[in-house]
């Protein structure tokens, strides 16, 4: 099998609410589609959305990196376009898209399904975490009481720069929902004297991790706090690539590591970085950007097969969609994923 043709789209998914966070408000989910073909007429599909606030690249430049590369790739087998991808200096959300494409065209190249493939044995339903968007605290103590009562037990709540509104908020949430497992993230917008009246603020509340406080590259500063708490502390903006991951797993900065296939490239590297937390002993969040059917479906098939290595699977996007998706090969019954079987290409 060799690549013949790439080719792409744009689409867009609404949001049944907008959905804000300490770097963005977003009203729909605007994302490239790219479709692989091969000279046997074997295709599989990818997408990327556009998250410029995280991985830098909207959907000109997504497009414009799959147009520069693609004419690279065609005339490749499997093996070497995954070679020359990652060898290639576009952004990460762009070879995700064209990476998850590949992977499943090597699965198709080997007649297997992609639950074959990731050799799934264990098909018991997981659960996914509901996000809390940022906004007003009566707002979002409603929010999350609407999402308990829908059957989410697992709430992920965006905080943003003001530490007074992000304590209040956790403190009314933990009290008002005591059975909830409350994930916090502040999308680095706290200072380490913040993050650190914070820690003190709610150490007695029932909040199971941190995610990001600190900015990316204060590496120093999310130690710090990880040391100044029993509370998890999760690395997400810090951990792009596995070699970020080695080093936050090294340097004892985190306790936890947030894998995003956009962050990190893609299926065969989300493997790699998934890979060595397996045999560190390390426990991850499988998470995503705001994101299409397609590459939740990648996602979800990894957060199957590497379920002894994920402590917490951030998938809701689905649950986010205006109308629901007929392209998932996965159901949502509120916060339990069902596999379905192959629906999408």
């Amino acid at each position: 099998m060799k690549i013949e043709s790439i080719q792409t789209q744009v689409k867009h998914i609404a949001l049944k609410t907008p959905f804000i966070t300490a770097l963005r408000r977003v009203e729909a989910i605007e994302f490239v589609r790219v479709c692989v073909v091969c000279d046997n007429g074997v295709s599989a599909s990818g997408e990327a959305p556009s998250t410029m606030a995280i991985t830098g690249e909207n959907i000109e430049i997504i497009l414009d990196s799959i147009s520069k590369i693609k004419d690279n790739i065609y005339g490749l087998n499997i093996e070497d376009a995954l070679r020359l991808l990652h060898n290639s200096k576009i952004g990460s959300s762009a070879k995700a898209a064209l990476d998850m494409a590949l992977v499943s065209l090597r699965a198709k190249e080997q007649n297997k399904t992609l639950l074959e493939y990731f050799n799934i044995k264990d098909i018991t339903p997981i659960k996914t975490d509901i996000t809390i968007s940022l906004n007003q605290e009566e707002i979002m103590l409603e929010d999350a009481q609407r999402a308990f009562k829908s059957g989410m037990d697992i709430l992920k709540i965006k905080l943003g720069p003001d530490i007074s509104h992000a304590i209040n908020v956790t403190q009314r949430v933990s009290i008002n929902l005591p059975n909830v497992k409350l994930l916090i993230d502040a999308n680095q917008a706290w200072s380490r004297d913040a993050t650190l009246h914070y820690i003190n603020a709610i150490k007695d509340l029932r909040v199971e991790l941190i995610e990001q406080p600190v900015v990316a590259n204060d590496l120093e500063g999310l130690k710090l706090i990880t040391n100044a708490t029993k509370t998890s502390i999760l690395a997400d903006e810090a951990s792009f690539t596995l070699e970020d991951v080695v080093r936050v797993v090294e340097s004892n900065s985190a306790d936890m590591i947030n894998i995003k296939l956009m962050k990190c490239g893609g299926v065969s590297k989300a493997v790699e970085i998934l890979e060595y937390a397996r045999e560190k002993e390390v426990k991850c969040m499988l998470g995503s950007m705001l994101e299409g059917p397609y590459s939740i479906n990648a996602a979800l098939y990894l957060a199957f097969a590497y379920r002894d290595v994920i402590e917490y699977v951030d998938l809701d996007s689905p649950l986010l969609y205006k109308e629901e998706s007929v392209e998932l090969d996965f159901s949502f019954d509120k916060a339990t994923i069902f596999y379905l079987g192959p629906r999408a290409s």
